[in-house]
């Protein structure tokens, strides 16, 4: 069907999310760890494991049909340091685009490319990286637009991201995919805002990409919760006791309220520190039962690891979320395999992009597109 390049690969949540229709000719990622999972479930023959600044045109074979580029996300995250394009990981933008303007000096541009990250990368620095990215789009001859799409919509974990998807000017895009101004699934107040911010140049540029509503979502987070987990061991009753002595007399409720619902029920502890109402500060273990996880990030300190409690009828127990249930939040199937090593495994699994969003894209404007551009080829040939 298409070929690609991916970048920032992890684990490889976006080849997944092409689908085997696609074939992939390089695949690149800087973390030995993250590439080792690629390998393992990808295989190496397309895997550059270096910095993207390192890559010359000459590195990269053939020509692909699409470059996706999941560009690391920590400087613009509100979980981040606010560094944004400038910053040492976000920054690394840059090296990438240079490797497209250098393949589009070979005449080996690809006709489409799409950027994924945090929806942080809006508003960061004024809006003003948002800017500096449509800027370099558009003067590098592509029409583009964007995309806020939450995974929630696809599988139970709240996970907003954004999604910038550009097209090659000289190439004609199919009636339906795009549409005369935004709509509110998919172009959320803060896009119209960025939108707005853009130059001139870059407005003229823009596309207000159609897509349609995926199918309605038929699984909770209590599906995706295993007995016998590998790699976390179930809370000692004590532990659990302890989480509960921690949560206020709302969160308590919240539990008493699971315990009466009938079925089992899964929510999400997060623990945050509060005012103990006499001046000092308390940590409270604040738990959510409406069916969905918090979203997934790397685990850089122990509050970002999510504990669970299940709760059925009076049964109640706890431990951290597993490796294979972190996967599965993010569409990936059982048989993917993950490391070995907890943190690496959720750490794989948090920086990663939801496979189902991507396979959303790819139906729905990607492949279409791909058609569309394979049609006109053939007729100028």
């Amino acid at each position: 069907m298409g070929r690609f390049y991916e970048f920032f690969a992890g684990g490889g949540m976006a080849r997944a999310g092409l689908g085997p229709g696609w074939s992939c000719l390089l695949s690149n990622d800087i973390d030995p760890k993250k590439g080792a999972s690629y390998a393992r479930n990808w295989g190496a023959s397309e895997l550059r494991l270096e910095d993207v600044g390192e890559l010359r045109a000459a590195d990269m074979p053939e020509t692909a049909d699409l470059a996706w580029a999941s560009f690391p996300c920590q400087d613009l995250s509100l979980a981040g340091t606010g560094a944004g394009l400038r910053g040492e990981r976000s920054g690394t933008f840059w090296p990438f685009w240079n490797l497209m303007k250098a393949l589009d000096d070979e005449d080996r541009a690809p006709p489409m490319i799409v950027l994924e990250n945090v929806c942080g990368a809006l508003t960061s620095h004024g809006g003003k990286d948002f800017a500096a990215i449509g800027a370099a789009i558009a003067d590098a001859g592509y029409r583009f637009g964007a995309l806020v799409i939450d995974a929630v919509d696809f599988v139970p974990q709240s996970r907003p991201r954004l999604f910038i998807v550009a097209v090659g000017k000289d190439y004609p895009i199919p009636d339906g995919l795009t549409q005369p101004a935004s709509d509110e699934q998919w172009h959320t107040g803060a896009l119209v805002e960025a939108h707005d911010r853009l130059s001139k140049r870059a407005r003229d540029s823009w596309l207000w990409w159609r897509l349609p509503l995926p199918p309605k979502r038929n699984t909770v987070f209590a599906d995706l919760i295993e007995e016998k987990p590998k790699g976390v061991p179930w809370h000692t009753a004590a532990e659990t006791r302890k989480l509960l002595d921690m949560m206020s007399p709302v969160n308590k409720a919240k539990v008493q309220a699971a315990k009466k619902a009938g079925r089992r029920m899964v929510g999400a502890i997060y623990k945050r520190t509060r005012s103990d109402g006499n001046g000092g500060k308390m940590q409270r273990a604040e738990i959510r039962f409406d069916d969905i996880a918090g979203c997934l990030r790397t685990p850089a300190g122990g509050s970002s690891r999510q504990t669970i409690m299940l709760v059925d009828g009076n049964k109640v127990r706890s431990r951290l979320l597993s490796p294979r249930e972190a996967a599965r939040l993010m569409g990936l199937p059982d048989d993917y395999e993950l490391p070995e090593n907890y943190n690496e495994a959720y750490h794989l699994a948090g920086d990663g992009v939801v496979v189902p969003v991507v396979r959303h894209i790819a139906e729905n404007i990607l492949e279409p597109m791909l058609a569309a551009i394979a049609s006109a080829e053939k007729e100028a040939a």
